[in-house]
């Protein structure tokens, strides 16, 4: 049976078990590639606390140990300064642009590529 090409995160808080965002892995490619994109939002009241911050570390636990993953990328927004923090915090490093990439809002969208690796 293969493996599922997604794999959807609840971040949720600890104190009360609300759910304060979501973490997708998705794309997963098996074989020599060994990749997947991530992607994320957390839900408004929840920021400044750290909460993206702690889950996001724990998927890449998930996606480098138990799924086995070798790359994880991520495409933001250049402007996008939070989210930009948020991976180059978990140790992501920016690997180039890529102009008019997504389309967001019925407008193609600029966008800078992360990406980080399993650590041998």
């Amino acid at each position: 049976m293969q493996p599922p090409a997604n794999a959807p995160f609840l971040v949720c808080r600890r104190d009360n078990d609300a759910i304060a965002g979501v973490i997708n892995v998705s794309n997963i490619v098996r074989g020599a590639f060994q990749s997947a994109y991530v992607g994320y939002y957390g839900f408004a009241g929840h920021q400044g606390q750290g909460l993206m911050r702690e889950g996001l570390r724990a998927v890449l636990k998930v996606a480098f140990g138990e799924m086995g993953l070798h790359r994880l990328e991520a495409n933001i927004q250049p402007d996008n300064h939070a989210s930009i923090g948020l991976v180059r915090g978990a140790g992501f490093q920016c690997e180039g642009f890529s102009p008019k990439y997504l389309k967001i809002g019925g407008r193609w969208r600029d966008h800078q590529r992360w990406a980080i690796r399993a650590r041998p």
